[in-house]
């Protein structure tokens, strides 16, 4: 068995991981009080940098999220040599694991990596989406699917169509997203394991046990 440890909108904190197979990264990971490029690229080169070579992971996989405006907009201020696999609607092994990440969500105040608010039909998301290999045991998506932590404070669902059908397509043993910090928990969905992993509160608020660990079967 390969020990996961999982975790999103880490907005900043960088908290304690314990000993894992690979450390999993669900995007909006960067402060929330600066969205500025140079502050974002600074901060990863700096803090972040730091704790990643200080966790007791084997591998780190990652993605960003609709907060972290830099690797959407400004790629090229993304420091080099950090201990991780980012992954942009790409496909990456780690720990015997086949992991498909994306960051992209539906449209949400017009932030980073929001599909068009016009796209009703999620087409731009499931163009994405069809890059995930029909074999990944993981998906690590910024966003919620459809029905599964995507419940908002102000009432609405803000889940995705679009990726609720990659999980029943693809059935990973794992679906990994974060994004809507109220609705947090994990569910289970015909064999699949779907859990939001979101590291704060609606208050931006660390919570006590930011980092949640899963047992998945390796290759």
């Amino acid at each position: 068995m390969t020990t996961v440890a999982a975790v999103a909108d880490l907005h900043g904190f960088l908290p304690a991981v314990p000993a894992c197979d690979v450390l999993l990264l669900g995007g909006d990971l960067t402060p929330a009080d600066d969205h500025s490029h140079e502050r974002q690229a600074a901060w990863l080169d700096g803090p972040f940098r730091r704790w990643l070579e200080e966790v007791p992971a084997a591998e780190v996989v990652g993605i960003a999220g609709n907060h972290d405006f830099v690797f959407e907009q400004a790629p090229g201020l993304l420091p080099d040599g950090l201990r991780w696999t980012y992954l942009q609607d790409t496909a990456a092994t780690a720990a015997g694991l086949r992991i498909f990440g994306s960051p992209w969500s539906p449209w949400f105040f017009d932030w980073a990596f929001n599909a068009p608010q016009e796209d009703a039909e999620e087409t731009f998301l499931r163009e994405r989406f069809s890059r995930c290999p029909g074999d990944a045991d993981v998906l690590l998506i910024h966003g919620p699917p459809s029905g599964y932590g995507d419940q908002t404070s102000r009432g609405p669902r803000v889940g995705s169509a679009a990726q609720l059908e990659l999980i029943d397509r693809v059935r990973p043993q794992l679906a990994l997203f974060g994004h809507i910090h109220e609705d947090r928990g994990n569910w289970e969905r015909d064999g699949m394991t779907l859990a939001n992993v979101a590291a704060v509160d609606l208050a931006y608020r660390l919570r006590p046990d930011p980092v949640v660990l899963f047992e998945l079967r390796a290759r």
